[in-house]
């Protein structure tokens, strides 16, 4: 089996935002009272969409405290993810990376759990539009988040690929069991800010058919993939 496109996750693939967000929402939900550790946080929240990450914040709050949270919870969260967004850059190699996945099989998407606004600005901000368009797709247009496979099989269906055809390239537990669930096969990202020891493990616990440390590899271990051979077996 051959890849004919390569689809990858946004946060912590291509810009290195998880870290970010994790800092800013972590000191807001402090003052909540829910304090996670680091790897604890990214194990249970990084890939998910907003919606899907709010519903299990209220669900913590409302086991720790015995009553729901607060109005403007939601808005006092966000408040600490957006005071981070200044010192977002695009992940070392990223714009290579785009380019080479496209020189060599021809289709790319983005399928991220990232509300579309927000998507299309950090792509933009980073300069890495103009290498991932036209097919940046956030999870805001699907019924279902990661882990759910829906935002992966409608990027597909975009790109007109088979899924089983496609390659994700993926850094959340989340996202790798997302990419198994819609049939293609998941490569795991460990380039961003906010992995740590025992994540690329955990990513192929998940699912992920290997791991890679940076773009550099994952560039040189495309031209292994772009021929015939069992590299490209999901």
């Amino acid at each position: 089996m051959r890849f004919e496109a390569v689809i990858f996750d946004c946060d912590g693939v291509l810009v290195d935002s998880e870290v970010l967000a994790i800092r800013g929402e972590r000191t807001a939900l402090e003052e909540f009272g829910l304090d996670y550790s680091p790897q604890d946080y990214v194990r249970q929240f990084v890939g998910l969409h907003d919606g899907a990450f709010f519903n299990a914040l209220r669900a913590d709050y409302r086991a720790a405290r015995g009553e729901d949270a607060p109005a403007d919870f939601e808005e006092r969260v966000l408040a600490g993810r957006a005071r981070e967004r200044h010192a977002l850059t695009a992940i070392d190699n990223a714009d290579k990376a785009l380019r080479a996945a496209r020189e060599r099989f021809g289709r790319i998407g983005v399928a991220s759990s990232s509300r579309a606004h927000f998507l299309k600005s950090k792509l933009e901000r980073t300069g890495l539009y103009e290498f991932a368009a036209p097919h940046v797709y956030s999870a805001d247009l699907v019924a279902a988040g990661k882990p759910a496979p829906d935002i992966f099989l409608y990027t597909a269906k975009k790109l007109e690929v088979d899924p089983a055809r496609c390659l994700v390239i993926e850094d959340s537990e989340n996202g790798v069991k997302a990419g198994r669930a819609a049939g293609m096969t998941v490569w795991g990202f460990l380039g961003g800010g906010h992995i740590f020891d025992g994540h690329g493990a955990r990513l192929e616990a998940a699912g992920a058919a290997r791991t890679f440390a940076d773009f550099e590899s994952f560039i040189g271990t495309l031209d292994l993939a772009a021929h015939a051979g069992p590299i490209c077996a999901p």
